[in-house]
């Protein structure tokens, strides 16, 4: 059986991919990004495969990889591409069948952006989400603006029903982890440090800290 997990959050640069190969190596889990948009450093899944450590996860090639960084809806103008969330739950739909219903099998999602990015001219990463009907882990970076935009995503979270199973926090700026929590009502899952070297090392040692309390949120 697949257990989704979808990660996205309060914007661009916060911490998702990082919080993602957390994850995978945590669960042991698949990974797949369907929109990378930018990849002139590397895309996120290469990036994902070389900082987990286990030998179980698949990380699957992503369905649009759009050379422009830049907004996934502009990025796929810019290549006369149009992002059909149709033929991303189709894809999706086709991973599913490579797993026993037997068994539980995470696969971790990482979305493009913030929650509200457009992925084309009429839908975004939350349109996204509802199509796939997953559970949500919301990723925040602590720094100076951090609260609007963490409880703008909440609101939306909320407004169009989605299951927000909690938030992972990254960075180190004051204290507004506690106060997000309270005023958006999402549980705190874990809360990663800064470090100015991410490595194998630092995700085995961050994914081995929450791996147990992990499961009860999903």
């Amino acid at each position: 059986m697949t257990q989704p997990i979808f990660i996205t959050g309060i914007g661009t640069g916060i911490g998702k991919t990082i919080v993602s190969a957390i994850l995978t190596e945590a669960l042991h889990a698949d990974y797949w990004k369907p929109v990378q948009a930018g990849f002139a450093d590397g895309t996120d899944a290469l990036q994902i495969k070389d900082l987990i450590s286990n030998s179980t996860s698949v990380i699957h090639p992503e369905l649009y990889k759009l050379s422009l960084a830049a907004s996934p809806h502009i990025a796929a103008r810019n290549e006369n591409v149009t992002i059909k969330l149709d033929l991303i739950v189709e894809k999706y739909g086709q991973l599913c069948t490579h797993y026993s219903p037997l068994t539980t099998h995470y696969l971790i999602i990482e979305g493009a952006g913030g929650i509200m990015t457009p992925l084309n001219e009429n839908e975004f990463v939350i349109n996204l989400i509802q199509k796939l009907n997953t559970k949500v882990i919301l990723v925040s970076r602590n720094y100076l603006g951090s609260i609007n935009h963490s409880l703008l995503t909440a609101a939306v979270c909320e407004q169009k029903n989605i299951e927000a199973v909690g938030w992972i926090f990254n960075d180190q700026y004051m204290n507004y982890e506690n106060e997000i929590v309270q005023w958006t009502g999402y549980k705190k899952i874990a809360s990663i440090p800064f470090t100015k070297t991410i490595d194998k090392k630092f995700i085995k040692e961050e994914a081995n800290k929450f791996k147990q309390s992990l499961q009860q949120f999903l």
